[in-house]
């Protein structure tokens, strides 16, 4: 059996790993808004610790299972199911997919039924104009040495100033360490991003882990001048799928 592809030319479906809602954002400057989830598959990168590696990695999993060719108007319908004002459209990378006229009809569609759209990124694809035009903030999460990745692969300098150039980012990069604190602060001044728009946030699956890098994190983060996020879902959820 053929694998299913990860980004198709389907004009009216997309490929979604889950779509949930009456849930709230976990990260970033949205932490704690009420929201839906669309999670499309795909990704052009394989960080270590990624924590929706049944999204992209089919030596690990079946993908034919784990994600479904769904028609966008379903998607968003279920995406606003309990009337939500915010809808979170990650993956993946659901960069990967902008260049699908479905894409485009998702974003259309959302922004017809009033809420506000967030989507996740890594920093390595730009957001077309249209793209940018339906979208209310970027949460642009770069990925720092310790993902694993090649610095070539997983930095994009054009990309990343694109989305500055729209000036409705957040860039929120996942920490270990104090000294990944000085590697988002290099990597800040190389590319040009102002410490207000940087969040520090620590990785990690369960309650207790996040607990004890916040620990590590906080003081050099402040110091830094940068925002602090923790991963409120996992506090409330732990790994659960779905949240």
């Amino acid at each position: 059996m053929k694998p299913l592809p990860l980004v198709g030319t389907s004009a009216t479906t997309l490929v979604v790993a889950e779509v949930f809602g009456c849930t709230v954002q976990g990260e970033g400057p949205s932490c704690g808004r009420r929201c839906s989830f669309i999670r499309l598959g795909g990704c052009n990168l394989s960080c270590d610790w990624c924590d929706t590696p049944e999204t992209w990695d089919a030596s690990r999993f079946d993908l034919r299972q784990t994600l479904t060719r769904t028609p966008v108007e379903e998607i968003v319908a279920r995406a606003l199911v309990g009337a939500p004002a915010l809808v979170v459209i990650t993956g993946g990378e659901p960069l990967l997919h902008q260049k699908q006229r479905a894409w485009d009809d998702l974003l259309v569609r959302l922004t017809a039924a009033g809420v506000e759209i967030e989507v996740e990124t890594n920093g390595t694809i730009p957001p077309t104009p249209h793209t940018a035009s339906k979208v209310t903030r970027f949460n642009c999460s770069p990925k720092l040495a310790h993902a694993g990745d090649p610095e070539a692969k997983r930095v994009n300098g054009k990309a990343l100033a694109v989305l500055r150039w729209t000036d409705r980012v957040a860039f929120k990069f996942v920490c270990t360490t104090a000294a990944d604190v000085d590697e988002v602060a290099a990597f800040a001044r190389d590319h040009n991003i102002p410490e207000r728009l940087v969040w520090i946030m620590p990785e990690g699956t369960s309650h207790e882990r996040l607990q004890d890098r916040l620990a590590v994190l906080a003081e050099p983060a402040i110091a830094a001048g940068f925002n602090l996020s923790t991963r409120l879902h996992v506090h409330v959820w732990g790994d659960e799928k779905g949240r």
